[in-house]
């Protein structure tokens, strides 16, 4: 039998290894030797990134014939419903399974309490409609949170003090959640941060039969810099205020293990944590906490950034993209919400 023995405290690699026959040699360990070739370097990798493992954010507008690009989301656009349909099937085809789907309402559709939320004939429960319809086995995750259809921005319902209400706030997005899974939904996806929301969505959606629509929470959503160019594309920055008495604070980890575990124990299926980059730490406390399948989202200050950076030659972006998301896979992330998704998709396939 061989054994290496601790050589105590040395810079080198050499290490001293007994032998049966009690005699002594130096040994030098070269863990290069995985390194030497791509076809080695593929086979002991630890972390591998596929397709599958992408959700691609796409944004929907009102309107025919729209594609206009977000100007502080280079190469990313809102699409009307018609064009949306045939980026969807690009993106199937591409071996992307899965969209999270946003909405661009018009200001004359929103109100104080976010009622066009839950219009059966609104703007996401008919784009889900015609997605299923199109593409039936693209799975549908939609956004369950009021600042796109609030005339104030919040993402909750505000009393005159200018407090958002938490459970008032839950009602309205029972309601929308409703709406979503009887247009086809396969997840709803919470995005809110109010308290006990996934608990009264899991329980209206089994009383009324949506036993098979999952629910993705927002579980660990920081109150972030980062979506700066998102709400752009939304036109959802909130009109006064901030969000930080519902999003979580920055400098909090053990926060959100129990938000986490609050969210799994009210029914959620699969957890997220929101940003990705600057919250990897969270997403490996999230991983080593739970079963359940952790989701991360890629948010759109950290697309902007590394296509900014692209564009002034700075960086090459493929590679950064790829090792970005790799390192968001090897933190614990099981399913990454990603702009690059697409881009990713294109990269793996070629």
């Amino acid at each position: 039998m061989t054994s290496i023995i601790n050589p105590g405290v040395s810079s080198s690699k050499n290490y001293t290894v007994s032998v049966s026959s009690g005699s002594k040699q130096d040994l030098i360990i070269r863990p290069r030797r995985l390194r030497r070739s791509a076809t080695i370097r593929r086979m002991v990798g630890e972390t591998n990134l596929t397709v599958n493992d992408m959700i691609y954010p796409m944004f929907v507008t009102e309107g025919e014939g729209q594609k206009i690009e977000i100007s502080s989301m280079p190469g990313c656009y809102r699409f009307s419903l018609d064009l949306l349909l045939k980026e969807v099937k690009q993106c199937y085809d591409l071996g992307i399974n899965a969209i999270a789907l946003f909405p661009v309402v018009n200001d004359g559709k929103k109100d104080e309490t976010g009622t066009e939320s839950y219009n059966p004939d609104g703007l996401v429960q008919q784009t889900v409609k015609a997605i299923k319809d199109a593409v039936p086995e693209m799975i549908l995750m939609t956004d369950v949170a009021l600042d796109p259809f609030t005339s104030h921005g919040h993402d909750g319902i505000v009393d005159e003090q200018g407090r958002i209400l938490n459970d008032p706030t839950v009602e309205v997005l029972v309601k929308m959640s409703l709406a979503q899974a009887a247009a086809g939904a396969d997840f709803v996806s919470p995005s809110d941060m109010m308290d006990g929301r996934i608990g009264a969505i899991r329980k209206a959606l089994d009383s009324e039969g949506y036993t098979d629509v999952g629910i993705l929470a927002y579980s660990a959503k920081y109150a972030s810099a980062y979506y700066g160019p998102f709400r752009d594309a939304l036109d959802s920055a909130p009109k006064f205020g901030d969000k930080k008495t519902y999003q979580m604070d920055p400098a909090n980890a053990r926060e959100a293990i129990k938000e986490v575990e609050l969210d799994i124990l009210e029914g959620a299926d699969i957890v997220m944590v929101k940003p990705a980059l600057a919250y990897m730490d969270i997403i490996y406390q999230v991983k080593q906490a739970t079963n359940l399948p952790v989701a991360a989202y890629n948010v759109s200050g950290e697309y902007a950034m590394i296509k900014a950076a692209a564009q002034n030659g700075w960086i090459d972006e493929k590679r950064i993209v790829l090792e970005t998301l790799t390192g968001l896979k090897r933190a614990g992330a099981d399913l990454i919400l990603t702009y690059f998704a697409k881009d990713v998709a294109l990269m793996l396939n070629h």
